[in-house]
């Protein structure tokens, strides 16, 4: 799902976003059979980070060979960042006659048919003989729940998963491109783009993280500054964005949804920008059940995916996810959290 803007008032919606190998469509909801429009790529230009928008974050630029510009918002860094990539690359794909697929990316790596992604990456994360997560500091900023590129290809060696670090190599990049690894930092993030002659490095001052990790980034001016509250220090489970319905004017408003455990917390900030939550909810002792009607579910274009939040403080929150699997997914995730967080 992104925010666009409309056409009047500068106002943003929610749409959701579908990357085809010459265009872009957009829907206004995920279960529309035909989209609200169609962006053609040939000829166009993509421009990230965009700063036309002053206090937006996550915002970047496509500008059509008519030279009209199409502005999207993400909900956080990576998912911008793993966007622009693709766009860029359906264009380069249209300019030199070739065809586009969202893995074409990842096709250039092959690797043994025996490899398996998923346990290998079930491997690094153990915590007695996986890679070790670190504490990492570069130009001023803390890199938290990080790790090194070397540090990658050292354990891929040592655990005999490939034969030399040109193997590596080529085994991390088909784990970054696939999502298992993330980057962090200036260094790495440039090579993941297309930057330099492999998408992953096997160096000291490159750093990576699990996509699941309690991974966060901070500066570094003093020895305050790296202690975070304890509600931010739980792994992140889940995250993405969903409609929340207000405490007193009961408007239903886009938010994005941050899942942690131990402790249990479920922080929901504005899409629209700024690193500091709108608010939290507690979820230890929560109950969690899915909601099939409201009495003002027509005026407020609900659509049969709710579901109800009841902390032990007994306050209630009512939110709405873009489909029923959807639904079902938060409502698993946050049933687990909250009987295993503390």
């Amino acid at each position: 799902m992104f925010l666009l803007p409309g056409s009047m008032f500068n106002t943003w919606k929610p749409m959701w976003v579908v990357l085809l190998e010459d265009g872009i469509e957009f829907y206004k909801r995920k279960s529309d059979n035909s989209p609200k429009g169609m962006i053609p790529l040939k000829g166009s230009t993509i421009n990230s980070p965009c700063q036309d928008f002053g206090k937006r974050m996550f915002v970047f630029k496509l500008t059509a060979a008519k030279q009209q510009d199409h502005f999207f918002q993400a909900s956080y860094l990576e998912e911008r960042d793993a966007w622009v990539r693709d766009i860029k690359k359906a264009i380069q794909c249209i300019d030199g006659g070739q065809r586009f697929a969202r893995k074409s990316t990842r096709k250039s790596i092959r690797l043994p048919e025996t490899i398996n992604l998923s346990a290998l990456y079930l491997s690094m994360k153990d915590p007695e003989k996986g890679i070790k997560e670190l504490k990492l500091e570069k130009d001023k900023k803390v890199f938290n729940h990080c790790f090194t590129g070397t540090a990658v290809i050292d354990w891929l060696v040592s655990s005999n998963s490939i034969r030399n670090r040109k193997e590596g190599l080529m085994l991390a990049s088909s784990l970054l491109n696939e999502g298992y690894l993330q980057p962090a930092g200036d260094t790495s993030k440039a090579a993941a783009e297309g930057l330099s002659d492999t998408p992953f490095l096997d160096l000291s001052d490159a750093y990576y993280y699990f996509p699941d990790s309690g991974f966060f980034c901070e500066g570094n001016s003093s020895d305050d500054d790296v202690v975070l509250k304890e509600e931010f220090r739980g792994m992140i489970v889940k995250q993405g964005c969903l409609l929340k319905q207000g405490h007193r004017r009961k408007n239903w408003k886009v938010r994005k949804f941050v899942l942690r455990e131990d402790p249990a917390y479920l922080h929901y900030y504005d899409p629209a920008g700024g690193e500091d939550p709108l608010g939290a909810i507690h979820l230890r002792g929560c109950v969690v059940t899915a909601v099939e009607d409201m009495p003002d579910s027509k005026k407020c274009d609900v659509e049969n995916n709710l579901f109800e939040i009841i902390t032990a403080s007994e306050v209630h929150y009512y939110l709405q996810a873009a489909s029923s699997a959807e639904r079902t997914e938060w409502i698993k995730a946050i049933q687990t959290v909250a009987r295993t967080g503390k």
